[in-house]
């Protein structure tokens, strides 16, 4: 039987809030369509007190802010940077373009061709989320992506050294100094000085998230990745400090930020209780924990780790920490998630920061239906077709004639039948001729 010591806010709640941020984001982005680089500056100038001569940094700008970043902080970027391009390098490794004949005489086949140009947008509003420069430009430019533009608000009233070191460094081509939605809506729409892109990715904050929803179809994006989710599956191998721990470590990116620890043991998940309250006490971003943990936050108590596992899909967290004296169970059988961490040994800190994997994932249980950002994502597959024989033409195109008139296409079966009568003079197989057809009906 599944218990819950702890809930979080009323679904009803949520849904008000979800309400309020997209009719505010639905203005933004109808304004900055309208009147393009002077509602960004409107927008910038509000909600991050910003207004500079360009919102672009130039070649001078870049290296001067590079200058000023400290000389291990440069190198601890470079470390997470080389971890980053290595998996993203074997993930494009595992794609492969294929050609086969699939009929004597038909060949079908598909290219892996990089999207063209893309939007990264790096939060940088309450914390300055350097590691996501990482994740999406230097992603994108594994994948080949030919322009890349970065955006991330400014920090303190003015950029922020280290995340323009990151995008830098990762490969990004055009680097511009705005958050919000009018930065994902500036490079989604376009404006008379930064030119719209194909595609835009990136994690945020629900608003950011928001404008990505609304402008999905117009551009493509990665996902939508609203407020950081945690979920720690624990059993009494581990004890209640590092669930405790690993639930406010990601508790702390904002007062939305929803955490469940997932439990067979009632012992633990008291014992958890117990220590966040401790934790809260002393955390220095306690403020920012303490509100998603009180209307955010879960523990649920479950009699098996069947029942954990059910749970688990049900909620599909974007992070899931599993760390049970069965984590290998877990991993073969969990199905909706953003990405696992197994065992104490690791964290989603080291997968946020350091380790190479990517920390743009799903939210809101999209994990059921979508992987999180990766090498693949920048990259299109298209099909292509030939037919080398008029053997091979005169084949498909009698039951291609067919199905269309099946289907009522008359149009679609004359496609087909302009081969058979040209193509079809001889033996085609399946023990009968091609017969020449003078109209629009099948063969």
């Amino acid at each position: 039987m599944i218990r819950q010591l702890k809930t979080g806010k009323a679904e009803a709640a949520r849904a008000d809030d979800d309400a309020k941020v997209r009719a505010t984001v639905e203005g933004i982005l109808a304004d900055i369509l309208a009147r393009g680089d002077a509602a960004v500056r409107d927008y910038s100038g509000k909600f991050d007190r910003w207004s500079p001569q360009s919102f672009r940094l130039s070649e001078a700008d870049i290296e001067h802010l590079v200058a000023k970043v400290p000389n291990q902080d440069l190198k601890d970027i470079r470390f997470a940077q080389d971890q980053v391009r290595r998996f993203a390098e074997h993930q494009k490794a595992a794609l492969r373009e294929i050609e086969v004949e699939t009929l004597p005489g038909v060949i079908l086949g598909h290219r892996n061709i990089p999207v063209n140009s893309v939007g990264c947008y790096v939060p940088g509003g309450k914390y300055p989320m350097v590691a996501s420069a990482h994740m999406s430009v230097l992603t994108a430019k594994v994948a080949g992506v030919k322009r890349i533009v970065a955006t991330a608000p400014p920090a303190g009233g003015e950029p922020h050294p280290a995340i323009v070191a990151a995008m830098h460094l990762g490969g990004a081509d055009e680097i511009y100094v705005m958050g919000g939605v009018q930065a994902v809506g500036a490079m989604a729409l376009g404006t008379q000085t930064l030119k719209p892109v194909d595609m835009i990715v990136g994690p945020g904050n629900a608003f950011v998230a928001e404008a990505k929803r609304q402008l999905f179809g117009r551009v493509g994006i990665d996902l939508f990745a609203g407020p950081t989710e945690t979920m720690v599956i624990a059993d009494e191998t581990v004890d209640a400090e590092i669930c405790a721990t690993d639930l406010l470590g990601q508790a702390e990116h904002g007062y939305n930020s929803p955490c469940v620890l997932l439990t067979n043991s009632e012992r633990l998940a008291r014992a958890t209780m117990v220590e966040i309250d401790r934790l809260l006490t002393i955390l220095p971003t306690a403020e920012a924990a303490r509100k998603s943990w009180e209307d955010y936050g879960e523990i649920i108590v479950c009699d098996s780790y069947d029942e954990m596992l059910a749970e688990s899909e049900r909620i599909a967290s974007e992070h899931v920490q599993v760390m049970t004296d069965r984590d290998d169970w877990f991993l073969a059988n969990m199905t909706a998630y953003g990405a696992l961490f197994l065992g104490p040994r690791t964290n989603v800190a080291f997968g946020d920061k350091a380790i190479g994997t990517n920390h743009t994932l799903p939210t809101r249980r999209a994990g059921r239906y979508t992987g999180g950002l990766w090498v693949g994502k920048f990259i299109k597959t298209h099909s292509y077709q030939r037919v080398l024989t008029d053997e091979a033409s005169a084949l498909v195109g009698e039951f291609c004639s067919r199905l269309c008139m099946l289907e009522g296409f008359v149009g679609h079966a004359e496609q087909a039948n302009v081969r058979v009568r040209r193509y079809g003079h001889r033996n085609i197989g399946y023990g009968r001729p091609a017969e020449p057809i003078n109209s629009a009906a099948p063969a």
